[in-house]
């Protein structure tokens, strides 16, 4: 999107930065005071009234528990939220090493569970029972149904989960264990698409401690990898993303043959949007993506030109939200998972899509929504790839950021989305180069951001400036870099200078210069794209059923929608894309009506 670029993790109170994942638990207590203290503290905790407990009583049961027996455990899946009416229950964190943390000791009118279980995945944390209690268990459905029927009420409870995870996060003591070097490159990769899903983690240096560096060398790890322990003790060396995603639970391995009426395929603000209105409205929803929800404006620091945010909102705040009330109305996530390919064979005759994915797993749907965006260009620049995770960036989250204290970064592009990230980098780095292929930024950048950047004496931008030459080796990583400037250019700011080849001993290279589509799963189905691979839709997309009235955001297959950045003729804002999805929703309502008059 080109509203933003990275950014940290953030702990608004009103939004995890994930919700799907965990379970049954609080949080860590000194954590969820934060600054706000008992006020806090008193929401993630509260004490339910009778009146409260009698109003959810008709969405749940009561069960027993005997002293000592468990409630719920760390990395099986949450049964749902306890209700406790008699009796006390302690819950503790453990990781895969083995330690063991209190967190919190709850009785009678206080509940368990966090933001997790609107979806029901893995608990986080065990549940003592530590005498006889009596509980009234709420599962996952009757959870959304209980938030939705008793809107008040349900508003308490959805803030105390959503707290609870950020505790868990802001804790950093359950979870899985990346275990490796600081800086290696597997430890970063998976650190960030934990944050970035806002799982909880916990990552352990092997030089600061014995036990963790024995573990990391019985494994054979390379100075550059990562021995990962999942809550259940298994044990994963240089897991992908997915794989690690399995071992935690974050993603399922159900077949979910079911005929779903929505599929939307990417979890950026446009397709959060589809899921929140088509959920809302009844429909069975299904949302997948390849990596974390929030797409590029998940990663943004902070937006500042979207409605109703005057002081700005980073980006993962406002996508975890939309990803949370998504959940809340039912849609199903299934992150991460990727598309391979779409069949549109069925269509004609039964009315279906059926989307593969990567895994294997084949989904059917009456309608498909298209909402997986774009992806930053690599520029042609030698030995790029050698030091992609060991230097070069394509975000700039709070890893990075750390990695750049006090040190000379490089930057390259002069989209919203560079913009932003120049300034997150800049409270943090000592110097920001800035490298645009133009004149300078009217042309791509808004108007705020610029100024922020000619206010911000640490960033020197190099217009008509081209990176040229990565250097380092494999081992330590990205050493240097070297870059081009046009004759009778030079850089703007404090230390530019006017020489045509500039280098500098930087550690740090941080990429955003464009966006192609995501559209190679597409090319199965034969989707009218435009010359750039941007994806058509209404009168110029067409229809490859004659006499078919193509609807302004269906693609040339009638029942494919396409919304945000993957749409040629997108505005490429996140309110526009949030725009898109809430209007496909209407255009999807009338296909299903069409299909079901035939």
């Amino acid at each position: 999107m080109a509203d933003g670029t990275t950014s940290p993790a953030t702990a608004d109170p009103a939004m995890p930065p994930n919700a799907a994942n965990t379970a049954s638990a609080a949080s860590a207590t000194t954590s969820a005071t934060g600054t706000n203290g008992n006020s806090r503290r008193h929401q993630a905790f509260p004490v339910l009234g009778s009146a409260d407990i009698a109003r959810i009583r008709r969405f749940g049961s009561v069960l027993n528990f005997r002293r000592g027996e468990r409630l719920f455990t760390a990395g099986e899946a949450g049964p749902g939220l306890f209700v406790l009416l008699r009796g006390a229950v302690t819950v503790t964190q453990r990781d895969g090493l083995g330690h063991v943390e209190p967190v919190v000791r709850q009785g009678p009118g206080e509940f368990l569970g966090e933001v997790g279980q609107l979806s029901g995945r893995p608990a986080l944390v065990d549940g003592h029972a530590d005498e006889e209690v009596e509980a009234l268990l709420v599962p996952p459905a009757q959870l959304r149904a209980l938030i939705i029927a008793e809107a008040d009420l349900g508003e308490r409870l959805v803030r105390a989960l959503i707290l609870r995870r950020v505790a868990l996060i802001e804790a950093g003591a359950s979870g899985p264990v990346l275990i490796g070097p600081s800086q290696s490159a597997g430890v970063l990769r998976l650190q960030g698409f934990l944050q970035r899903n806002g799982y909880p983690h916990h990552a352990i240096d092997v030089a600061n401690d014995a036990d963790a560096a024995a573990l990391f060398e019985q494994y054979g790890a390379a100075p550059s990898g990562v021995v990962a322990v999942c809550p259940n003790g298994s044990v994963l060396l240089n897991p992908a993303d997915n794989q690690l995603a399995r071992c935690i639970g974050m993603v399922d391995s159900l077949a979910h043959d079911e005929l779903f009426d929505v599929i939307v395929v990417g979890a950026g603000p446009a397709g959060l949007a589809t899921a929140v209105y088509a959920a809302s409205e009844g429909l069975q929803v299904l949302v997948l993506d390849c990596r974390a929800y929030g797409g590029q404006a998940g990663a943004s620091a902070r937006i500042e030109n979207y409605l109703g945010f005057p002081t700005g909102i980073s980006g993962q705040a406002l996508a975890g939200r939309a990803f949370v009330q998504a959940q809340k109305f039912g849609a199903e996530m299934l992150i991460p998972a990727e598309a391979a390919s779409l069949d549109c064979s069925r269509k004609a005759s039964d009315g279906e899509l059926r989307l593969m994915l990567t895994d294997g797993r084949q989904l059917r749907a009456r309608t498909v929504v298209v909402a997986s965006g774009a992806r930053y260009r690599r520029p042609a620049v030698p030995r790029l790839s050698e030091f992609e995770g060991r230097g070069v960036w394509y975000w700039a989250s709070a890893l990075e950021a750390k990695m750049c204290s006090e040190t000379d970064v490089v930057l390259v592009g002069g989209g919203n989305s560079a913009g932003q990230a120049a300034v997150f980098l800049s409270q943090h780095a000592a110097r920001v180069n800035m490298l645009v292929r133009g004149p300078g930024l009217a042309a791509s950048m808004s108007r705020y951001l610029i100024d922020r950047i000619e206010a911000t004496s640490n960033i020197t931008l190099w217009p008509q400036t081209e990176l040229t030459a990565l250097h380092g080796d494999g081992d330590t990583g990205l050493q240097g870099v070297a870059w081009r400037t046009s004759a009778g250019s030079g850089g703007v700011g404090e230390g530019a200078a006017h020489a045509a080849e500039q280098g500098a001993a930087v550690r740090n290279v941080f990429l955003f210069v464009g966006a192609d589509p995501e559209t190679g799963w597409l090319t199965s189905c034969g989707v009218a794209i435009d010359r750039q691979g941007f994806v058509l839709t209404g009168a110029l997309a067409g229809s490859e059923v004659p006499g078919h009235a193509t609807a302004p955001l269906e693609t040339s297959i009638p029942g494919l929608f396409a919304v945000g950045d993957v749409r040629s003729g997108s505005v490429k804002r996140v309110g526009g894309a949030i725009g898109e999805g809430a209007a496909a929703v209407s255009m999807i309502h009338q296909h299903l009506a069409a299909m079901a008059a035939r």
